[in-house]
């Protein structure tokens, strides 16, 4: 089941005995455990009925002891583990999880746990008898929509030039987006469109210096731009972390490559193979004329030079500044 179809089923009250949450992206799982923790018991059955535990602090044997009790002047009781991943000898739940009581809601919230096999006979048998959701994580072409979509739910609207500064300030970070999605809806009436100048007020992100205006710069050629921004970035070392910068370029000259290689120029058809919002296709359109592919190849192996400086690969690399000033010439030139 996905997140939405489980989410959608509890609010509806439509509880299995067992849930099992795992996966790289920590936001859906704990969106999912957070739920069932406030939402299936009333505040008065859960002082009696709701159980909350970390993996590291008990034992399989103690949980299932916890399960196996019946509610008091309640139908159900909740008993969550959080931090699953930490317990010691998780086959010892077989035998409870073949055959679960039924009163009792067992939740299993597992954190930064890539895989699950599900050729263990324990973790098959919360698969027939119960929920197990693997939470993946999102990448810039799927946090764009989530994005869209989370504002929605606010009866916000976003224009694709706020998104993506907006996606820039926070990062990949679910939670911390969230969250400032969360402060935008408190202070935007609903209906509204979010614009840059909104973004860059309640995130406190500069709306004219940051890494996608120096892409768009760089993919325009605009020399001019290209060194403010550069300046700017040198002026707050820690606020603009040169390694970031290298990391987002190298994300945006590896697009233009696959945009020259695309038989079908299209607009959608490079929005949807780039990734990227067909609002901006335009702009990478721009930037492939002004960048033939050989250069463009030359480009990416400048750009992973300039990682390995980064990261102290060789004798006397020289400072992030050198490094900025010597790569950015070499783009442009």
């Amino acid at each position: 089941m996905d997140f939405e179809n489980i989410l959608s089923d509890l609010k509806n009250k439509i509880y299995k005995p067992l849930y099992l949450f795992y996966g790289e992206e920590s936001y859906f799982i704990d969106e999912l455990t957070n739920y069932i923790q406030k939402n299936v018991l009333t505040e008065g059955e859960k002082s009696f009925n709701q159980t909350v535990v970390y993996g590291k602090d008990v034992s399989p044997v103690d949980v299932i002891e916890m399960s196996k009790r019946y509610p008091m002047m309640a139908n159900l009781q909740v008993v969550i583990v959080k931090e699953a991943q930490d317990l010691k000898n998780f086959k010892l739940f077989e035998s409870y999880v073949e055959n679960p009581v039924k009163s009792t809601i067992l939740v299993f919230s597992f954190k930064q746990t890539k895989t699950l096999d599900k050729r263990l006979k324990v973790n098959s048998l919360i698969v027939k008898n119960g929920v197990v959701f693997e939470s993946k994580r999102l990448y810039e072409k799927s946090i764009y929509p989530w994005i869209t979509e989370s504002l929605k739910k606010e009866s916000l609207t976003i224009h694709p030039e706020a998104q993506r500064l907006f996606y820039e300030s926070i990062g990949s970070d679910l939670s911390r987006l969230a969250n400032e999605i969360r402060k935008l809806a408190i202070t935007q009436k609903p209906g509204t469109q979010i614009q840059k100048d909104d973004i860059a007020f309640n995130i406190g992100v500069n709306r004219d210096f940051n890494v996608f205006e120096l892409q768009k710069a760089l993919g325009e050629k605009d020399k001019l731009k290209v060194y403010k921004i550069l300046d700017h970035f040198g002026k707050d070392p820690k606020s603009n972390p040169l390694i970031g910068t290298v990391i987002r370029l190298f994300d945006y000259f590896s697009k233009l490559i696959m945009v020259h290689t695309l038989e079908d120029k299209s607009k959608n058809n490079i929005a949807a193979t780039v990734g990227v919002n067909p609002y901006f296709v335009d702009e990478y359109v721009r930037a492939v004329k002004n960048y033939p592919l050989p250069k463009l190849i030359n480009i990416v192996s400048y750009l992973r030079d300039a990682d390995l400086k980064l990261k102290g690969v060789g004798a006397n690399s020289p400072g992030d500044a050198d490094i900025a000033k010597e790569l950015i010439y070499k783009i442009l030139h």
